[in-house]
């Protein structure tokens, strides 16, 4: 009888060991409002210790023992918490959840914590883009101007350098797809329109330095532009002096469209530059971003861009009065001829996507550039370089001394087609608590440049150059060349969280590795980094990057110029070229809290960059002539510093600080880069009218160090000076006329819209007249004068847009 009792008691703890054994496999995604899968989330069980964080992509697994009912707990700072019950499963459970901003709404006010940042890929908000005051019409780029490291000093141009870099090595992605600028732009007057369409723009993410080895070689930055899928039907309609766009969204169930029609023009600004004529420039740009899902694991996308963009100038005159007053001068020009120029671009890329599984993912991409770009020019001008009298009391400047008197004739006849196609393969997945990456990609280019440019100079009756048999134009070049080449690049890379008594960390490492033909040279990029948030303190995040980045050369980099027989100057291409290279030490952090009862966050990265095989070059407005050799080395070292939070409740603003110094070797001689900018302050500023939250004001600010600036033929290495320093002010003030709370103006037809908004902006508030280049006149002594190239004046704009 005693072991008929035992046998019970043994089959009841037999059975209670059986179900504490038995597991579950919980996995799913948490995402945003907006679709976006959320990293660093936390998923836990309620009552117990058990937990997990999401990864890149809000993506977790949990084991967790079987239970009647389960609460899991979805959290994540600045998010509000969710619970989900999940009652008897078995095997593996799907739970996925959606978190939505943690917010107090005062009307359309709200507050809102920030996000951790781990990497040195940090996330912007694109909503900030819309009542921005902006020369270029309310960029991506324009907002990254205000940020710390990040500087631009021509409000005409969308382009930008980041620590200590030139436009060239900063490299952009539309949904994965690397995009191209044109090639010939010479002025931020002829430019036109950025490829991104800030109306289609869903999520931002910016490095300026240390980023991963999933992003390609370029030395200085990396701008990561996802465009967002409508949920339902939307648009917006904007138009101001500066010119109009229109946005449609629809979506349904398998399919989803973007469409985005922008026109800009910008004669109304370059109405106040010294010049003085007939400008006519009309940009033009088109982009649809079409996705279907055929089913829950296949979905196809392509993105598609046509533009268009012309430049016609005919000059009339031109009245400059530049240096001190002690020494005060006067260029007058009168001029004769015209400029016309044509920037075509067509661009398409088709994406396939497969999820193999919940862990594995697979892209298919294919892609296609062209540019059709020329520029013809013809003009005469005869100059006047006067002396100017200040010490008169009345304030008369009339000319007190002529100091040259001259003619110049500019000619230019360059065509320039170029065409990239692109052809790759991406990959993800996850093991545990590993986040891999990989890719392909192999890109074929073909480049025909025909260029035939001179300039005859006159001064006082001699022919600059002054020589004594025979005669030559001051400045020519010829080009005849075709190139065709081929490039191949794959990466590797693997992210790793590990949570422990002291904290989390995140360490991210890949490898690079590209092969061009034209030069046979084969690159190879490790790169590696680690963020750390501690368990004491979460509110701080530490992280550092290192890697090797290589800038392969792209057609202008490696155009080199000889003299012919005839003392002509031609282009050459230099089959011996080599990548630079930037060798980058980024170690920075993050501290957020709370101030008025506000949530701030203050951001900070001290970064060393070695330069090795560098190509010298000069840079003339937007244009960058590149020395064609690899004759030089550098460094870069800096502090960047950000102040970002609520300045005002319920808006974000920022504050911004850079130092930095840049150098190079030439000639045995270290003398600064052309875009050492040894300091910079930004701020973007966003207020509101308590008592009338209708009213919203924005202001943009920048305030950075002059340029070095060499005069031409003899290079910084002869002897440099730097240019005044950039200061400007953006202001707007706008007023919502239809949204929000008013109950009264949404009817009717202003039913059907979301919001409408009405705003005046001022372009340059103090009226300061910055140098943006320089225009060289030489005497028959040699003696050369730099004539400052002044940008825009104080401006007014007035704009309408709505949202529905």
């Amino acid at each position: 009888m005693r072991y008929r009792l035992y046998i019970p008691i043994l089959f009841f703890f037999l059975s209670l060991s059986a179900v504490a054994q038995k597991k579950i496999m919980l996995s799913g995604k948490i995402i945003d409002a907006n679709n976006q899968g959320i990293e660093l989330a936390s998923v836990r069980i309620k009552g117990t210790i058990l937990g997990t964080m999401t990864g890149l992509e809000g993506k977790y697994e949990l084991s967790v023992p079987a239970s009647d009912s389960l609460v899991v707990i979805f959290s994540c700072l600045g998010y509000r918490t969710e619970e989900k019950v999940l009652l008897t499963s078995e095997g593996n459970v799907t739970l996925n959840a959606r978190l939505y901003k943690s917010d107090k709404s005062l009307q359309e006010v709200v507050i809102a914590e920030h996000r951790k940042q781990t990497s040195t890929l940090q996330r912007i908000d694109s909503k900030d883009l819309k009542l921005m005051p902006d020369a270029t019409g309310g960029s991506v780029e324009a907002m990254l101007t205000t940020l710390a490291g990040v500087n631009s000093s021509n409000e005409l141009s969308s382009q930008y350098s980041v620590r200590g870099g030139n436009f060239d090595e900063n490299i952009v992605y539309v949904n994965g797809i690397e995009v191209y600028r044109p090639l010939t732009v010479r002025s931020g007057q002829q430019e036109g329109l950025s490829f991104i369409n800030p109306d289609m723009v869903g999520e931002i993410g910016f490095s300026s330095g240390g980023f991963s080895a999933e992003y390609g070689d370029k030395m200085s930055s990396v701008l990561d532009i996802t465009y967002k899928h409508p949920e339902a039907f939307e648009g917006s309609v904007s138009a101001s002096f500066l010119g109009a766009s229109v946005y449609l969204g629809q979506s349904t169930k398998k399919f989803s469209q973007l469409h985005g029609l922008r026109y800009k023009t910008n004669s109304t600004l370059l109405s106040s530059l010294d010049t003085k004529g007939e400008y006519d420039p009309s940009f033009l740009d088109y982009q649809t971003f079409l996705t279907y899902r055929f089913d829950p694991k296949w979905n196809i996308s392509f993105l598609g861009n046509i533009s268009n963009n012309t430049y016609n100038f005919i000059p009339q005159e031109r009245t400059t009065k530049f240096g001190t007053s002690s020494m005060a001068k006067q260029f007058k020009v009168y001029f004769d001829g015209q400029e016309k120029d044509k920037f075509q671009t067509l661009f398409g890329a088709l994406t396939l996507d497969y999820i193999y599984s919940k862990n594995t993912a697979f892209t298919l991409m294919a892609s296609g550039f062209v540019t059709n770009e020329v520029v013809k020019y013809d003009i005469t001008g005869q100059y006047w370089l006067d002396d100017i009298d200040m010490s008169k009391e009345d304030g008369n400047t009339e000319p007190a001394g002529t100091l040259g008197v001259g003619t110049y004739h500019e000619h230019a006849r360059n065509k320039l087609n170029a065409s990239v196609f692109a052809f790759g393969i991406k990959g993800a997945t996850r093991i545990k608590k590993n986040d891999i990456k990989w890719g392909v990609n192999y890109q074929r280019e073909k480049i025909t440049d025909r260029v035939g440019e001179w300039e005859l100079r006159d001064s006082a009756g001699y022919s600059l150059p002054n020589l004594d048999h025979k005669l030559e134009m001051i400045s020519n070049l010829n080009s005849d060349q075709t190139i065709e080449s081929n490039r191949f690049s794959a990466f590797l890379q693997d992210t790793y969280r590990l949570r422990s008594t002291a904290g989390l960390f995140t360490f991210t490492a890949g490898i690079r590795a590209a092969y061009w033909d034209f030069n046979k040279e084969c690159i190879v990029s490790p790169r590696a980094s680690v963020g750390f948030i501690p368990i004491r303190n979460e509110q701080l995040t530490l992280r550092f990057a290192t890697g090797i980045y290589y800038q392969a050369p792209f057609y202008k980099e490696f155009r080199d110029t000889i003299r012919d027989e005839r003392n002509n100057l031609v282009v050459n291409l230099n089959r011996n070229i080599k990548s630079q290279r930037s060798i980058h030490f980024v170690l920075g952090g993050d501290y957020s809290f709370r101030a008025v009862d506000r949530p701030f966050k203050f951001t900070a990265e001290v970064y060393y960059k070695k330069l090795d095989n560098l190509i010298p070059y000069e840079v003339d407005n937007v244009r960058i002539w590149y020395s064609g050799k690899n004759n030089s080395k550098g460094y870069t070292a800096g502090l960047d510093m950000k102040l970002f939070g609520q300045f005002v409740p319920g808006t974000d603003s920022w504050l911004s600080f850079s130092l930095m110094k840049a150098e190079e070797k030439m000639n045995g001689k270290m003398i600064p880069r052309p875009t050492e900018q040894r300091y910079s302050i930004a701020l973007f500023f966003q207020d509101y009218i308590p008592r009338l939250p209708k009213y919203k004001f924005n202001l943009r600010a920048i305030w950075s160090d002059g340029l070095p600036v060499g005069a031409p033929r003899l290079g910084r290495q002869n002897g440099y000076f730097r240019s005044s320093p950039y200061r400007r002010v953006d202001i707007g003030a706008s007023r919502l006329l239809v949204g929000g709370e008013d109950r009264i103006m949404r009817r009717g037809f202003f039913r059907h819209f979301k919001s409408i908004w009405i705003g005046l902006d001022v372009f340059n508030l103090l009226n300061i007249s910055n140098v943006n280049s320089y225009y060289w006149v030489t005497d028959v002594y040699n003696h050369q004068y730099g004539v400052p190239n002044y940008l825009t004046l104080r401006q007014f704009n007035i704009r309408l847009s709505a949202e529905f």
